[in-house]
């Protein structure tokens, strides 16, 4: 994998999601396709009878009922106490897990897979936040694992934009260095509590392969887990030039290095040899997505040259992720 340098770092919440956009999220909001217990009050509608006004169904009066939820109505014309249901509002618990890796920093300055992800949890973090849902953050990849611990509310958004800004790719100017992917997963499962919306953003382009931390994930229980692999424009076909890391694409005889472990390979690269790699890629992502699909994950490959409000206000809008 070829990087040339890092992206220009954006310095604001602003520049990661931009005003407009922020507007057009707050008519959004989280949906999971497993219901959770919430433990505060906000602003999903969930199958649980509570105390909200939405009007669900009714049941028969049985003794100790609160008398205020009878249906007078009901009993004056057909003679028969009931009690009105309503849907209960809940919050729902959403974590982000960022893989900050080497080879997150492919992509060059416009399409860095990094920035990608930064902009994509800022999105969803933000979404979860207005609209009273939990929202946590991890980073892996680095020394060690970061985190940013629950939190609630619009009030916390800038909280939110801080951490994401001062995300760094652990990798740039020193191969070999980061967490190791299978690891890291393994320590959120096992320090997360409660159920919720868990969403991984990586490249999933792992040495030692990824099937151990997803498993960590699907085994700890009830997380609606989304497996978003982002790969740049370069990686999914070699022979592009959107990558300011593979300008001209990538032809002839070259040295080419592993920025996850620094090794280097002298190689020939032909036609014959990127029909080969998109075969391999293909493959190496079916695999994965069967894996994910095994264990009732959702996987989703996504470019780092899409557009974030097209990627949130439909693409994820379709999955179910969002409504």
């Amino acid at each position: 994998m070829l990087v040339r340098g890092s992206p220009r770092r954006p310095r604001s919440i602003e520049e990661l999601l931009g005003p407009e956009l922020m507007r057009r999220l707050d008519r959004i909001d989280l949906h999971s396709r497993k219901l959770f217990p919430g433990r505060l009050p906000g602003e999903r509608r969930s199958k649980k009878r509570g105390q909200s006004v939405e009007f669900d169904d009714y049941r028969p009066y049985v003794h100790g009922d609160d008398l205020r939820r009878i249906d007078w109505k009901v009993y004056a014309r057909l003679d028969r106490v009931v009690l009105k249901l309503f849907l209960e509002e809940e919050d729902l618990s959403l974590h982000i897990a960022i893989d900050a890796s080497a080879s997150m920093g492919a992509g060059g300055e416009k399409w860095n897979k990094l920035l990608f992800c930064q902009r994509l949890a800022m999105a969803l973090g933000y979404i979860g936040l207005v609209k009273q849902n939990r929202v946590s953050v991890s980073v892996f990849g680095g020394r060690r694992l970061e985190r940013l611990p629950e939190m609630r509310g619009r009030r916390q958004v800038q909280r939110l934009g801080q951490f994401l800004l001062g995300v760094e790719n652990a990798g740039q100017g020193n191969p070999g260095a980061g967490a190791d992917f299978n690891s890291a997963l393994r320590t959120i499962a096992m320090s997360r509590q409660g159920k919720g919306v868990m969403v991984v953003l990586s490249d999933f382009l792992e040495r030692d392969g990824y099937e151990d931390g997803l498993r960590a994930l699907a085994g700890a229980g009830g997380y609606d887990t989304w497996c978003l692999q982002v790969l740049s424009p370069g990686e999914i076909d070699p022979t592009t030039e959107a990558d300011e890391d593979l300008s001209g694409g990538v032809v002839g005889d070259l040295r080419l290095m592993d920025i996850e472990t620094g090794a280097a390979a002298e190689v020939t690269v032909s036609s014959a040899l990127i029909k080969r790699y998109r075969e391999r890629l293909e493959e190496y992502c079916a695999n994965l997505s069967s894996y994910c699909a095994a264990r009732e994950m959702v996987h989703m490959i996504v470019r780092s040259d899409s557009d974030v409000a097209t990627m949130l206000l439909e693409d994820l809008r379709k999955r179910g992720m969002l409504r």
